[in-house]
């Protein structure tokens, strides 16, 4: 049995790892400040006497004695982090500090959740992880590219200058359950709005490109790569299987059998025109592990977790 911490582990994916780690046996201590994260999420675990639930800001200093810390509390959709862009890249920052060190008074081993947005709109297609991006630093995104992009220096920095136990994973378009109906991500967006019969909206002329990975596949590679002996990353962890918006759209549109129709509007500044991992690597150092979930199949267990929990008339 480890003694796990999870920050922002009421969050879609920190939800989801808390169950996993429970499930192996482990203590689990999750940490959020609820301001995306949700009880009903972790409401099954709450009788767990293996775990802990702790309200508190990543922002500000925690001590605790861990063997292992999973840092993935930051508001990860646009709608979040542009609400509040300076929390937005407080939470990144001063978070990494705050957890790098307790990482580092504790030797607890350490794992920073980074994003595909540490590589803006690229121009390279698929991306690798020696890629450094095309950011723009004063655009409305900055607060949540650069703001991860600076915890990825932070975490080499702690590693180099004091040796911390570091890794970071990039996490590329997730979806499943436990999604926040209103994050204005587009596959909760296009789910909610089909399953309530309204107009499925699509900035710019839904030819832009996503690859989506189910959950279940993230998790698994995120403790793969937290286990992993002598291999610090960043490694990209997302499914290489591209799709257009349309495309998306219609999946759910013939999976909810929903009469939405597509209205389109002008696409937000800065939005990615392509988004497809080179998971080359994930594939050479954790195990041969590679997304199994297809995005059928994916689609059709979320819109089922979105239909039968009533989150759509929130």
């Amino acid at each position: 049995m480890k003694r796990i911490l999870i920050t922002g582990g009421a969050g879609f994916i920190g939800s989801h790892l808390c169950e996993r780690l429970l499930n192996e046996g482990n203590e689990v201590i999750c940490l959020d400040n609820f301001f995306t994260g949700h009880k009903r999420n972790i409401l099954p675990f709450l009788d767990n006497p293996y775990f802990e639930l702790v309200r508190h800001d990543v922002i500000n200093p925690f001590m605790i004695e861990v063997d292992q810390i999973y840092n993935m509390a930051c508001p990860a959709s646009p709608i979040h982090y542009q609400y509040n862009p300076i929390k937005t890249i407080k939470t990144s920052v001063m978070g990494a500090i705050n957890m790098l060190g307790l990482a580092k008074r504790i030797k607890a081993r350490i794992l920073q959740a980074s994003t595909s947005e540490i590589y803006g709109d690229p121009e390279v297609n698929p991306q690798t992880e020696d890629y450094w991006g095309n950011v723009n630093t004063i655009g409305p995104r900055s607060c949540y590219d650069e703001g991860k992009r600076c915890a990825e220096t932070l975490f080499m920095d702690y590693h180099n200058q004091n040796d911390v136990d570091v890794k970071i994973i990039r996490i590329f378009n997730t979806y499943g359950p436990n999604m926040n109906p209103h994050d204005g991500r587009v596959v909760s967006n296009f789910i909610v709005q089909a399953l309530k019969g309204e107009d499925i909206t699509i900035f710019g002329n839904g030819e832009q490109t996503r690859s989506f990975q189910y959950v279940d596949d993230l998790i698994e590679g995120t403790i793969r790569m937290m286990n992993k002996d002598n291999f610090i990353g960043p490694v990209n962890l997302g499914n290489e299987n591209e799709f257009t918006m349309l495309e998306l759209a219609e999946n759910v549109l013939e999976i909810t059998g929903s009469k939405s129709k597509l209205k389109f509007f002008d696409l937000p500044k800065d939005d990615p025109q392509q988004r497809k991992p080179d998971i080359s690597l994930a594939k050479k150092m954790l195990n041969n592990w590679e997304p199994k979930v297809q995005l059928k199949e994916g689609l059709i267990k979320t819109i089922e977790y979105f239909d039968k929990t009533h989150l759509t008339k929130d």
